[in-house]
């Protein structure tokens, strides 16, 4: 079964390895881009997934890359919907922005 991460969660996952043993190349760079684009604790992450999954339109996958995003303007989420050729109504867009929000 597949698991989607946030950005919050790989940057905790990896800092947490890094101090039991020395990471590989790969690792090393995956927790440098967590730490430089990860806005969000763990934590709050995590809600904020919870709550955007809430929304019968709103999957896993899409949930935890808006979280990783924080879109801001309805064009931002449109664009994390783009590539499934999924096109959201003004007031669900509205709805996620909203949720977003409480989290900026």
């Amino acid at each position: 079964m597949r698991k989607y991460l946030t950005l919050a969660e790989v940057k905790e996952i990896l800092r947490e390895e890094n101090e039991k043993r020395e990471l590989n190349p790969l690792q090393k760079s995956s927790l440098m881009h967590a730490e430089e684009f990860a806005r969000l604790k763990k934590e709050d992450a995590e809600k904020l997934v919870e709550e955007l999954m809430q929304l019968d339109f709103v999957d896993e996958k899409h949930a935890v890359k808006i979280a990783d995003v924080l879109p801001i303007h309805p064009d931002q989420v449109r664009a994390l919907y783009y590539k499934e050729k999924i096109v959201l109504p003004p007031e669900d867009i509205k709805k996620i922005l909203d949720i977003v929000a409480k989290y900026i």
